[in-house]
């Protein structure tokens, strides 16, 4: 394996330290004992909108995968920037959700208790495994290391798609409870 580019040097730990931190923030405010509204939003805002905003990731998603195929490399760069920046927007409004609001637990029971609580822990396995990977893969592709970006973004896109569908099914789960 070769010598890391200079770039490599400041940006890959970088990605390391965001892919700790990021988790140990969102496990952080879970658990706090005391809420900070900050907006004054009413409970069920917060959830609609991440909703909103990881279906409109996973279309994103979608669209970048068929433009890759297609060759439209530019269209397929702009498409994936914007499920990229849909997502960091989703996790600043997360964390200001968790400032604001207890979690909700789900009350539901019978057969839908056990499909929701593997879609909810698969969601949060896998929530915390792509932020280094949609880092990394943003990181490449920026950066023109194709044949590097490609190898990661076979791994990155499957993942990244279950987890933004996920969220809205998530959602959907819970909507009784807000």
């Amino acid at each position: 394996m070769g010598a890391l580019k200079k770039t490599d040097r400041i940006v890959v730990p970088v990605i390391i330290i965001l892919s700790v931190i990021i988790p140990l923030v969102v496990l952080v405010l879970m658990n706090m004992p005391a809420r900070y509204d900050i907006f004054g939003l009413d409970m069920g805002t917060y959830p609609f909108f991440h909703a909103m905003l990881n279906g409109a990731t996973a279309f994103l998603l979608l669209v970048g995968y068929i433009l890759i195929r297609k060759g439209e490399k530019k269209l397929h760069r702009n498409v994936m920037i914007t499920a990229f920046f849909l997502s960091c927007i989703f996790l600043g409004s997360y964390v200001i959700s968790k400032l604001s609001n207890a979690p909700v637990p789900y009350a539901g029971e019978g057969f839908l208790k056990p499909i929701y609580l593997f879609v909810l822990i698969t969601h949060i396995v896998l929530s915390i495994v792509i932020v280094p990977l949609v880092l990394f893969t943003m990181y490449r592709g920026l950066t023109k290391e194709y044949v590097k970006h490609r190898r990661i973004a076979r791994w990155t896109f499957p993942i990244w798609l279950y987890v933004s569908v996920t969220g809205v099914l998530v959602y959907l789960f819970m909507l009784p409870y807000y």
